[in-house]
């Protein structure tokens, strides 16, 4: 299975990159993943909703030179869908059996995403109704994602 992770915003302290690397290390035996690191807008403290919005449309832009016609993407989002780790693990495994290509999970910036990239998700995922730094969320990501491979893998893995 291929996965993409494309995320607004780069990891700038060396904790979340070794926490990341550790995660893809592991996942590399059940998948073929690559992370995407998509730029973030610059958007001032003061900025209006529209100024956000602008700035979640240019992300969207970067975002959407990355996707294929095949992709079935997932955005983390905190109007999606929260599962448990047993019913993310059935939903990785029911995306993997269609074969429809990539499975593409995007994290956005401190904004989240725009409206444009969720209406174009085949699936809105939340891990929580609380907002998370997207330097965490990518780490959470991956850890979850190899939960739900081990889970699916008949493997132990609960700590």
């Amino acid at each position: 299975m291929q996965i993409e992770i494309i995320c607004v915003g780069k990891l700038k302290e060396k904790f979340w990159t070794e926490a990341c690397n550790e995660y893809v290390k592991r996942l590399s035996r059940f998948c073929h993943l690559h992370i995407t690191e998509i730029k973030d807008e610059a958007v001032n403290e003061r900025a209006s909703n529209t100024q956000i919005e602008q700035a979640l449309e240019k992300e969207a832009e970067r975002i959407a030179a990355c996707l294929m016609p095949r992709d079935y993407i997932i955005s983390l989002c905190v109007e999606g869908k929260m599962l448990a780790s047993e019913k993310l693990a059935e939903k990785l495994a029911n995306i993997q059996q269609i074969g429809s290509g990539r499975m593409v999970l995007i994290i956005g910036g401190s904004h989240g995403l725009s409206d444009s990239i969720k209406k174009r998700s085949d699936f809105k995922l939340s891990f929580s109704p609380m907002t998370f730094p997207h330097q965490l969320m990518r780490v959470v990501l991956l850890e979850q994602v190899y939960r739900a491979f081990k889970i699916n893998a008949g493997e132990n893995y609960h700590k």
